[in-house]
């Protein structure tokens, strides 16, 4: 589960608008919004670097930050939006939303596979095909984890791992709830596949020679 919710410091932007934005980001700010809750919006500025060094540790979207703003109650927030330039990619504006820890929210979590050095499909060779990196969840804002753990310490070649074969967290939900999607499986090595494949026609071969030796005795006998 989660650990302990790390701080984000920002400051309040004075002005609104497109002026104030461009001019955020001439000081070396990226701009943003933190909405919801029921209060106002409050404009935001934060450091262009720091902002650039959390999205290059990952999972920014899916990680709940205790926002710290001077003059303002510290807040539990979720970055849902992150714009970026069309051109540089780099961030330019964010959107925040205000969240209680009851707050529920869809999140994409990853998948922590495990159990691959005893998985017998993996060490007869078979390869391990993951199908979904990341799993969307509805869960509770303070209990947000980092990872769903799947364990393939059992699966045989040909094994199939669907959503129903891992414990989910307490309170989570997949968002897709009408069906046991898949999450992995674990396929024959692409040797073994072609070589079955030209099993198969051989055999296919064999059995069209068959039948034709048969016909041609049939044609002797008339």
């Amino acid at each position: 589960m989660a650990g302990e919710v790390p701080d984000f410091h920002a400051t309040v932007r004075t002005g609104t608008g497109k002026g104030a934005a461009r001019q955020a980001r001439r000081n070396g700010d990226v701009p943003g919004i933190v909405y919801g809750g029921g209060v106002d919006p409050l404009p935001i500025n934060v450091p262009f670097n720091v902002l650039l060094k959390r999205l290059r540790q990952g999972r920014f979207l899916a990680t709940l930050f205790n926002l710290k703003v001077e003059g303002q109650d510290d807040v539990r927030v979720i970055c849902r939006n992150v714009q970026r330039d069309v051109v540089k990619d780099l961030p330019t504006h964010l959107d925040f939303m205000r969240l209680k820890r009851t707050t529920r929210i869809a999140l994409f979590i990853p998948v922590e596979v495990v159990g691959e050095e005893d998985c017998p499909g993996l060490r007869q060779g078979g390869v391990l095909n993951l199908v979904r990196p990341e799993v969307e969840l509805v869960v509770t804002a303070g209990d947000i984890p980092e990872s769903i753990t799947l364990d393939i310490s059992e699966m045989e070649i040909g094994d199939t791992a669907t959503i129903s074969s891992v414990e989910l967290p307490s309170g989570a939900k997949p968002t897709i709830a009408d069906r046991d999607f898949v999450i992995a499986n674990i396929q024959a090595p692409s040797g073994l596949a072609s070589q079955s494949d030209d099993e198969d026609g051989e055999e296919g071969e064999a059995e069209e020679d068959s039948e034709a030796t048969e016909e041609e005795s049939e044609d002797e006998k008339d």
